[in-house]
């Protein structure tokens, strides 16, 4: 596993399959190279979903819980780190589901996600507040609360009281906005 810079000059995780393989073998070594190479990055990946430090620590170690029992099930097909992540992702889902996190939060309240402060990275923020400016408010709401929160589409639609197919129109034309954003900076 290894660790390769991004266009932002952060650390992109990089994971060799035949490690999750080895955990696969009861390779408790393995395991443990893993969890000291990936900890950090599942971490903040699911810091960044729930956003709550406690619940992204137990996200953290249920996701490498379900590494280790749920090894012998990874097919390498080459993008072993989205194996993981994706893990950490159904994890947090879960834990939206189960805490019915939701339930009493109002759409204004989401809104708040919105506050790109939080962002330490200066110059990362400052890109994410210009790329947002090309959105307009309904595209940029709907992008964060998806990608934010991991709420589903049709959950979103029934939050913000539209249509399914409007809130999957808004996520598309605002992603495309994004894209050509980035594209040019």
């Amino acid at each position: 596993m290894s660790f390769r810079d991004t266009a932002f000059g952060t650390k992109r995780l990089e994971v060799d399959g035949k490690l999750i393989q080895r955990i696969a073998q009861e390779d408790a070594e393995a395991f443990r190279l893993l969890y000291e190479q990936a900890a950090g990055s599942v971490f903040a990946y699911a810091f960044s979903l729930l956003r709550n430090r406690e619940d992204a620590k137990d996200a953290m170690q249920d996701t490498f819980l379900k590494i280790r029992s749920a090894a012998h099930l990874y097919q390498d097909q080459g993008k072993p780190e989205a194996w993981i992540l994706t893990i950490t992702r159904n994890i947090c889902n879960m834990h939206f589901r189960t805490q019915n996190r939701f339930a009493d939060v109002t759409v204004d309240e989401l809104r708040s996600v919105q506050d790109l402060s939080q962002i330490r990275d200066h110059e990362l923020r400052i890109t994410l507040q210009k790329c947002f400016e090309f959105l307009d408010e309904s595209e940029r709401e709907v992008i964060i609360l998806h990608a934010l929160t991991g709420l589903k589409h049709r959950e979103i639609a029934s939050m913000m009281k539209m249509p399914l197919a409007t809130v999957l129109s808004k996520y598309a034309r605002g992603m495309k906005k994004l894209r050509q954003q980035l594209e040019g900076i």
